[in-house]
């Protein structure tokens, strides 16, 4: 099972609002390794708008409008993020995403993450036809969550036995020694692990990612601090933040800001 799990903000910030619901639910055990999770986001917009905030998570994800009004664009994939945004939910919407590691998304969806920096990408853009006929598929399962991930635990499988993406087995490896290190990982480290140039590397995680392998290191590294500081109030803050290498304040707060777009008290009360 994976150790590296990460989150979004409405699973460490629960919302009592009853036109709001976020959720996330795991892969089965035979997509653990691909797939970090499947998630939904509703509102029913019987209150003004919502404040959804998506904070860098190192995933990659497929999301399924499924109030689209047209299959061919009701299906988008997101590429990895450096900072956080935030959608300013007004109107009634149901979307169902695919969120997957960084490292595995190539097998399924075909193309290197890179290709989906950059603005809006429509499956159907890398999919084709397909793209329009599994997006009609999981809106018919729309009215149950699980018929939804049972229909795409299904098509992943399949995909995942007929993948003819190439394995980027060197990105792969150097993607575990950053999930163990807990981001903690230097560039010069990762190289040396690979038998490779620092520059070497540089350009691998650019070709594959779209992204420096110290930018993602920075966006694992603080995950894994929020991880930490989710699993409950037995913690002293400074000490669990010094653990995870944010050796003083201004520079913690620095990167809470830049990839949650607030403060750790803010978040942590």
């Amino acid at each position: 099972m994976r150790t590296y799990l990460p989150l979004q903000p409405p699973m460490l910030e629960p919302v009592q609002d009853s036109s709001y619901r976020y959720r996330e639910f795991p892969p089965g055990k035979a997509l653990e390794p691909y797939v970090a999770c499947y998630w939904t986001v509703e509102f029913d917009a019987s209150c003004d708008r919502k404040l959804h905030r998506i904070i860098p998570d190192g995933c990659a994800d497929i999301i399924f409008d499924l109030h689209a009004t047209s299959f061919a664009q009701s299906a988008m994939l997101a590429g990895l993020m450096s900072s956080f945004e935030t959608m300013d939910l007004t109107d009634r919407c149901y979307f169902f995403g695919i969120r997957f590691f960084a490292d595995q998304a190539s097998r399924f969806i075909g193309y290197s993450v890179s290709e989906l920096s950059g603005g809006d990408v429509f499956l159907e853009d890398v999919w084709g036809t397909e793209a329009s006929l599994v997006a009609e598929r999981v809106q018919e399962a729309a009215g149950s969550v699980q018929a939804m991930i049972g229909l795409a635990e299904s098509m992943l499988s399949a995909k995942l036995h007929r993948s003819a993406c190439p394995d980027p087995q060197p990105i792969r490896t150097a993607m575990q020694h950053l999930y163990a290190g807990r981001g903690m990982v230097s560039v010069r480290a990762l190289a040396e692990e690979l038998c490779y140039s620092e520059r070497t590397v540089r350009r691998m995680f650019q070709k594959e990612f779209g992204m420096a392998p110290k930018e993602l290191a920075s966006i694992i590294r603080f995950q894994c601090l929020l991880q930490e500081l989710h699993k409950g109030p037995s913690f002293r803050f400074s000490d669990t933040a010094v653990q995870h290498g944010y050796y003083d304040q201004p520079h913690l707060i620095h990167m809470f800001k830049r990839f949650y777009g607030l403060t750790p008290h803010q978040v942590f009360r």
